[in-house]
């Protein structure tokens, strides 16, 4: 198996090459498992969330890293985008979204009543593992602004292709997008 070497500000992490349908490769990250690392980047992100009053991120391999960064930021809450609908969501608010690079279909974002009312008036930071197409990105921010929040700041860990260039949002590294 090929890797792909990344500094995420002071953590070297080695990210397999995996394919995608469609002739691409990514370098596949999952912060599931590595407290160290996400650890790490929660405290280097965090700095660039502190003026948000709330956070929100996608499940499932935002979650953790939302999390340290909440604690982080003293935060007790955040809200979690769910991609299916649980037995205490059924009064909260749900959008579909077109498909990531790495999902290839449509998926719907579930927020329970809790969570829309958490962020419903404030200012909210997305906090995502990585971000690539701006599919998941878009889903986010539709479901933060359908709750009633303001979209204030989007941290990451990576940027993949083009979204490093993107000026709206922050992140920690970048990586390629390898074709086959």
């Amino acid at each position: 198996m090929k890797y792909h070497r990344v500094d995420l500000q002071g953590f070297q992490a080695d990210l397999p090459i995996l394919p995608l349908p469609g002739g691409i490769s990514i370098a596949f990250f999952n912060l599931h498992g590595d407290s160290e690392m996400t650890e790490h980047c929660a405290k280097k992100l965090a700095p660039a969330l502190v003026d948000c009053d709330v956070l929100i991120t996608a499940e499932s391999k935002g979650l953790q890293l939302c999390h340290c960064i909440s604690r982080e930021l003293g935060k007790r809450f955040y809200a979690v985008a769910r991609k299916s609908k649980k037995l205490y969501m059924q009064d909260g608010i749900e959008l579909t979204i077109e498909s990531s690079i790495t999902t290839g279909k449509a998926q719907t974002f579930y927020l329970s009543r809790h969570d829309a009312e958490l962020i419903k008036g404030k200012k909210v930071g997305i906090v995502d593992d990585v971000v690539s197409t701006g599919a998941s990105l878009r889903g986010l921010e539709a479901l933060v602004e359908k709750a009633g929040g303001i979209v204030h700041k989007k941290a990451f860990v990576l940027a993949e292709a083009e979204a490093a260039e993107r000026k709206d949002v922050v992140f920690l590294a970048s990586i390629p997008i390898f074709n086959d």
